[in-house]
């Protein structure tokens, strides 16, 4: 059985979707969870009732993930809340389609200040109370950034950008003990995704995964649960790829 119990895990975005699907998973395996939003204080709120059934212990805060200084005061306020800082998932983030020729600078801009310039400000944050006591940090990335996706084209290149943040900072946290590395999910069935099934049909979407189902978020916070925990303690700088054989590489 997986524990994490003692820790004080930091998801960014965790109000909805995989992460709030990890918030709970990580609050079952015992540890306190911060829970951070944007805008819905009402999900926020929900998950962190779900969180302190389990554990406890859950705390929300708000904070804009692409802000320069908002997630510093936001791991700040978490952790004068629930105690020293072991984790740090990073969930939040967009997904939005367009065709090249249509595509304009601020379209580009804004994909790239949530899913880079927030993952970066998210780890810089959590790294900063990590560096005494190590600790582990899990980005969400996609198979679209190992891939590359035709008419998401801003978001393809966004999560592989994550994945080159997560092998640079593997590297540089290393000696102080702060594990990194990225979960990478195929299609899985979030409201994010949802108008995205609309079009393409969810039972074809289904049938394009070997394993004939959708993923689900609990599929991808298994794996994250894994990676916060001391069974994954000698991995870092790897993408755990969860897509249900969608892209299986050789």
């Amino acid at each position: 059985m997986i524990s994490l119990a003692g820790r004080h895990i930091f998801i960014a975005g965790g109000s909805r979707g995989i992460g709030a699907a990890s918030a709970r998973m990580a609050a079952q395996a015992g540890a306190a969870v911060s829970v951070n939003y944007l805008s819905n204080r009402e999900a926020a709120d929900r998950t962190v009732e779900d969180v302190r059934a389990s554990s406890g212990k859950g705390f929300a805060v708000q904070a804009d993930i692409s802000e320069d200084g908002a997630m510093d005061a936001a791991v700040d306020a978490a952790v004068a809340e629930l105690g020293p800082l072991s984790g740090l998932v990073v969930s939040a983030g967009v997904f939005e389609g367009c065709y090249l020729p249509e595509m304009t600078a601020e379209f580009w801009d804004r994909t790239m200040s949530v899913n880079v310039r927030g993952t970066f400000l998210a780890v810089r944050a959590a790294a900063r109370h990590m560096r005494t006591a190590g600790g582990s940090i899990v980005i969400y990335t996609s198979t679209a950034g190992q891939r590359g996706s035709a008419e998401y084209s801003a978001y393809a290149t966004s999560k592989g950008a994550q994945i080159m943040f997560m092998r640079s900072m593997a590297k540089e946290l290393a000696p102080d003990q702060i594990r990194v590395n990225c979960i990478a999910p195929a299609w899985t069935d979030t409201d994010m995704a949802a108008p995205s099934f609309d079009i393409l049909g969810r039972d074809n979407v289904a049938a394009s995964f070997p394993l004939g189902r959708i993923g689900r978020p609990e599929d991808v916070a298994g794996a994250t649960v894994f990676l916060l925990s001391d069974l994954a303690s000698f991995i870092t700088g790897s993408t755990i790829t969860v897509d249900g054989g969608m892209d299986m590489r050789g």
